[in-house]
């Protein structure tokens, strides 16, 4: 019995000890997690942008890095903020595109270790190039996480030819019933340091001549018809080599795309606007305050085709949110040239990547914004349609297009009675003074297989 007692009170002891070391090391844990301080996501935001602030400047004016032996001068663009994560006590993951001075876009993930205020940086890779990942994340079943390489995405993944496409491309226009003389106009693209085109063929039932828009540096096609010509067709067919088209130098003054055109205006409302959404970026490179505009449009409009749509009315689209591709970059360029951004219009057509042949639903316009000294391509539009892509988008236009003109209010000398074109895409044509609208169509015929149509943009 004497035993037995004392094996007893041997256990109670026991217990109370464990429950007494348990306790010890509950209230440790809670003294311990007590003094985290709690991390939001603002924290975290704030923490990368120190980083990087300071690293721009202990490098001289640029963020550097390495890759693959070449010395990357990045600027920031932009924050992922929708990536921000805390990823344990004093642990963080941010994601951000950094612009190199070559025009290529990185897209960096960065680890960091401390306490709001007081974060650094422990891991820094190039995740994605140009909107293209290396990599991808995937998730263990103890919740961890690792790298995971992105095989090659298929030809027909969003549309988007890199390196070089060539293909045959042919405009045709039928002509209206006419009753009266009628003229029209169609733009002629032109070779230029991203697209080398060669006119295969003409077939036209009268004669014709070539006009400039000398401020634009556009050529235009120009005839003259009888009411005989009726249901003819004109066509031509463009042998065309396309590159992929990132931010370039050229020698035109950026200080010409600054001003107001008839359906782009600046200023007033535009004006308040675009401050509203460029907000505490006002101090920052014309390559931040320029994505700030890009996200705002891609966020707040939605590409519909209904309306008064595809006049490139930045009024219209900034009162209805919504447009094709002409509304979309209307209202980018308002806002830009607003900002002090010179940015400039283009229009031409998207060449389909998944197939070789065939028709090509209409045209298709883009923009242009001057920063760093270059000018920048961008497609709002498209990175709306596919929002994966919008890092590529900004800063590269693919090589599966054509271009036919740039500017807005082309003046042509003859021109039509209604004064400056808006922009050129489809024919221009008028009897009398009234317009008239020929029935147009596009169609392609790639030339050769190219490798670089498998080199398409993958998904995050």
């Amino acid at each position: 019995m004497k035993y037995s007692r004392i094996v007893f009170v041997l256990m109670v002891a026991f217990i109370m000890a464990c429950n007494s070391n348990e306790k010890k090391i509950q209230t440790q844990k809670a003294m311990a997690s007590a003094a985290i301080p709690k991390v939001v996501t603002a924290d975290i935001e704030e923490g990368i942008k120190a980083n990087i602030a300071k690293k721009v400047k202990d490098d001289g004016g640029y963020f550097t890095m390495n890759a693959d032996g070449k010395e990357l001068r990045l600027q920031l663009v932009r924050v992922h903020t929708e990536y921000l994560s805390n990823l344990g006590p004093r642990r963080h993951f941010a994601c951000v595109d950094l612009a190199d001075v070559s025009g290529d876009v990185y897209d960096v993930d960065f680890f960091l270790e401390g306490d709001p205020g007081a974060m650094t940086v422990t891991e820094t890779t190039l995740h994605k190039l140009n909107g293209k990942p290396f990599y991808t994340w995937k998730q263990r079943e103890d919740k961890t996480w690792y790298k995971f390489p992105v095989k090659e995405a298929t030809k027909d993944l969003l549309g988007v030819v890199e390196g070089e496409d060539r293909f045959e491309f042919s405009y045709e226009v039928t002509l209206p019933e006419m009753d009266k003389a009628t003229q029209m106009w169609i733009p002629m693209p032109q070779s230029d340091r991203f697209q080398t085109v060669e006119l295969l063929s003409m077939d036209a039932p009268v004669a014709h001549e070539t006009l400039e828009d000398k401020y634009n540096k556009n050529t235009v096609l120009h005839m003259n018809f009888s009411p005989e010509h009726s249901g003819k067709k004109v066509k031509l067919v463009y042998d065309v080599q396309r590159r992929e088209k990132q931010a370039y130098e050229d020698d035109t003054s950026p200080n010409n795309y600054l001003g107001a055109s008839l359906l782009m205006p600046i200023g007033d409302r535009f004006q308040i606007l675009s401050d509203s959404i460029i907000g505490n970026k006002r101090k920052e490179g014309n390559i931040m305050k320029a994505r700030a505009l890009y996200d705002y449009i891609i966020d707040n409009m939605r590409y519909m085709k209904s309306g008064t749509y595809g006049t490139g009315d930045a009024v219209y689209a900034c009162d209805a949110l919504t447009g094709n591709c002409t509304e979309f970059h209307s209202l980018f360029i308002s806002l830009a040239r607003s900002a002090g951004i010179p940015s400039r219009f283009a229009v031409g057509a998207s060449i389909p990547s998944d197939r070789n042949e065939g028709g090509i639903s209409g045209y298709h316009c883009w923009a242009e914004f001057y920063a760093e000294g270059k000018w920048w391509p961008v497609d709002i539009s498209e990175a709306n349609k596919y929002t994966a892509l919008a890092t590529y988008y900004f800063g590269r236009h693919p090589a599966n297009r054509i271009e036919f003109t740039r500017g807005r209010d082309l003046v042509l000398e003859p021109g039509p009675s209604s004064g400056p074109i808006n922009f050129l895409a489809y024919p221009v044509m008028e009897a009398g003074g009234k317009p008239l609208f020929p029935k147009t169509f596009f169609s392609f015929e790639r030339i050769k297989e190219n490798e670089d149509v498998k080199n398409q943009v993958s998904l995050r």
